[in-house]
C-alpha cells in the first residue's frame, strides 16, 4: 500500500492571509472545497492537515487566491486612478473590513447570474449596481463610501487609535446609515434610534471582541437589526401607537407595504435592496440558507410589487428605499453620549446585580437562622368519644370518711412497719 505524496501547502497563518486577502469567511471557502467551517478552521489553525481530494482542491483554491493577491495592486491602482475625485474614506474605515473590493469579489458572482430560480414564484432578478448611475439629486446615505485605501487590519488599527477614539470613528462612519435602516425596518424614528444607539452601548461593552472582528460595522448592525425587530417592543407603552407616517402618498405605500411584511423578509429586502449586500452576505447576516435568502427576497417583492407596480424592477425598488430613508431627518446621538450612557447603564445593572445577590444571601441566612434544628411531630386533632360518662364533681365527706382520712395521714407520717386491715 503506497502513501499519497504530501501537497505542497502555504503555513496555516499564510493560509489564513489568503482567505482574509480575498474577503472570503471560513463558510464560504468550505463551500468552495466542500468540507465544513470547522474543517477550515483546523487547517489554518495548524492542527489538521488537508489530505485527499479535498487537500488538493484547497490547495489550488489557495494559489488562485494568491495569485489574484498578487494581481490586485495593478486593479486597485488603475481603479484609484480612475476614481481621483470620490471622497476618502471614512475616519472609521480602519476599523471595517467590508470594503468595495470585498463587495465586488463575493457579490458580484452572485449579481451577474441573470436570474435565481425560486420555488415556483418566478426568477429573481439581481441587477449589478456597480455601474449603475447614481441618479440627480440622491445620495447613497444606506451604504458605505468606497475606500481608496487598502483596509488595514484590526489589530492595526487597536494599535493606532485608542479604544474611545476607534468607538467613536466606528459610530460616526455607520451610525447615521444605520439609523435610516432601522427606520425602514421599524417605521417609527425614536424606534430607530433607540435600537442604534443600543447596539453601540452593547458594542462599547464587548468591545475587544468587537474591536477585533473581521466586519465591526456588520456585527453592529446585526445587532441594531436585532433590537429593532424585538418583539417586546410591542408591550411598550409608548410604542402602542404609531407615528405620523411620511407625508408624500407614496412613501406612505411604501413604508405600509414594508410593515406588513414578516421581519425576516422585511430584513432580508432591506439588506440586500436596501444597503445593497450580496445574496451570501445577506444570508450570513440573516442566519438563513442562501436559497431560503432568495425566497424571502423573491416573496419580499412580490409583496411590495402587488401593491406598488412601479416597484416591480429591483433598480427602481432600491432608490426609492434609498429616497424614503433620506425624506426624514434623522440624526443620531453623539459618540460620547452613546459611550457614556451605555456605561451607566452597565454600572446600573452591576449594583442591582450586586443588591439582589445580597439580598438573597441574607434571606438565605436568616432562613437557617430560624429554621427548626429537628423534626416536630404536628399534634393531631382531637377526636369526639361517644359513651363516657360527664365527670361528677366530689360531694362532701361523711364523718367516717373524715376519720379515715385523718388516720391515713396521721400513718403515713409516723410510717408504720406494716399496715393490717383493721377488724369491723
Amino acid at each position: 500500500m503506497t502513501q499519497s505524496p504530501a501537497i505542497p501547502l502555504p503555513p496555516p497563518k499564510e493560509r489564513r492571509r489568503l482567505r482574509e486577502a480575498a474577503s472570503l469567511t471560513r463558510a464560504q471557502l468550505a463551500s468552495r472545497v466542500g468540507v465544513t467551517s470547522e474543517t477550515v478552521r483546523g487547517w489554518e489553525t495548524g492542527r489538521s492537515t488537508p489530505r485527499g481530494r479535498k487537500g488538493e482542491k484547497y490547495a489550488k483554491l489557495l494559489g488562485s487566491l494568491g495569485d489574484e493577491a498578487g494581481a490586485t495592486p495593478g486593479q486597485d491602482g488603475t481603479a484609484d486612478s480612475a476614481d481621483s475625485d470620490d471622497p476618502g474614506p471614512a475616519p472609521g474605515a480602519v476599523l471595517s473590513r467590508r470594503a468595495a473590493r470585498a463587495r465586488h469579489q463575493t457579490a458580484a458572482p452572485d449579481r451577474k447570474r441573470p436570474a435565481a430560480k425560486d420555488r415556483g414564484r418566478g426568477p429573481v432578478t439581481v441587477p449589478d449596481r456597480s455601474r449603475t448611475p447614481v441618479p440627480h439629486g440622491h445620495r447613497v446615505i444606506l451604504t458605505e463610501r468606497p475606500r481608496t485605501t487598502p483596509p488595514r487590519r484590526p489589530d492595526d488599527a487597536i494599535a493606532a487609535l485608542t479604544p474611545d477614539q476607534a468607538f467613536d470613528a466606528l459610530y460616526a462612519f455607520c451610525a447615521p446609515a444605520l439609523v435610516r435602516q432601522t427606520y425602514l425596518l421599524t417605521g417609527r424614528r425614536e424606534l430607530a434610534r433607540e435600537s442604534v444607539e443600543r447596539a453601540f452601548q452593547i458594542a462599547w461593552q464587548r468591545w475587544p471582541e468587537v474591536a477585533r472582528d473581521r466586519d465591526p460595522a456588520g456585527w453592529v448592525r446585526a445587532m441594531a437589526y436585532e433590537c429593532a425587530l424585538s418583539p417586546w417592543h410591542r408591550f411598550r407603552p409608548r410604542y402602542r401607537h404609531p407615528e405620523p407616517p411620511p407625508p408624500d402618498a407614496f412613501d406612505r405605500a411604501l413604508m405600509d407595504s414594508l410593515l406588513k411584511l414578516p421581519p425576516s423578509y422585511r430584513r432580508t429586502l432591506v439588506l440586500y435592496d436596501g444597503v445593497g449586500l450580496g445574496l451570501p452576505e445577506t444570508a450570513a447576516e440573516t442566519e438563513a440558507s442562501t436559497r431560503a435568502a432568495v425566497n424571502r427576497l423573491a416573496h419580499a417583492r412580490e409583496a411590495v410589487a402587488e401593491r406598488l407596480p412601479e416597484l416591480a424592477d429591483p433598480e427602481t425598488l432600491h432608490w426609492r428605499l434609498v429616497e424614503l430613508a433620506s425624506v426624514e431627518r434623522l440624526r443620531a446621538a453623539k459618540p460620547s453620549v452613546v459611550r457614556k450612557g451605555g456605561e451607566r447603564r452597565a454600572r446600573c445593572w452591576t449594583r442591582a446585580a450586586i443588591a439582589f445577590t445580597i439580598a438573597l444571601i441574607g434571606t438565605t441566612a436568616l432562613t437557617v437562622r430560624t429554621a427548626p434544628t429537628h423534626y416536630e411531630p404536628p399534634v393531631p386533632e382531637g377526636e369526639t368519644v361517644e359513651g363516657v360518662p360527664p365527670r361528677m364533681a366530689p360531694g362532701p365527706l361523711s364523718e367516717s370518711e373524715r376519720e379515715l382520712r385523718a388516720k391515713l395521714r396521721k400513718e403515713e407520717q409516723r410510717g408504720p412497719d406494716r399496715l393490717l386491715p383493721q377488724p369491723w
